[in-house]
């Protein structure tokens, strides 16, 4: 599920999405949002929460793993085990409702979001 109209050439788009992520797994999981972006790697809820959110970001929003890494202070390579450690998670039928709900959710909230500056360029 990715995000067909999300410019890649508008960073700051780019940068929203991943905080929307953030956002939405930081509400679910009751940890602060900073906590994400620290530069340590915290204990296991929180690392498995940046670890969401950053999958998030990825798959829903199409950003790079270089991209994403930028926004949660990680490396891509940090990004890229991220991703295969939650979609190996996805086997869960229990993570897998979550995830899709989340995924739905956050595409649903960003086309919200954006619609005033569609209407505006005529999009």
């Amino acid at each position: 599920m990715n995000m067909a109209s999300c410019d890649r050439s508008d960073p700051l788009r780019e940068t929203a999405g991943a905080r929307l992520a953030e956002a939405a797994v930081s509400a679910i999981r009751h940890i602060p949002p900073a906590t994400l972006r620290t530069a340590r790697r915290g204990q296991a809820p929180a690392a498995q929460a940046r670890q969401t959110a950053m999958y998030l970001a990825h798959i829903v929003f199409g950003l790079t793993f270089t991209r994403v890494g930028s926004c949660f202070g990680r490396d891509r390579t940090t990004v890229r085990h991220a991703c295969a450690v939650i979609e190996d998670r996805r086997d869960d039928p229990r993570h897998e409702f979550g995830l899709a709900a989340l995924e739905i959710a956050l595409l649903a909230l960003m086309r919200v979001l954006l619609a005033p500056q569609a209407a505006e360029t005529g999009r």
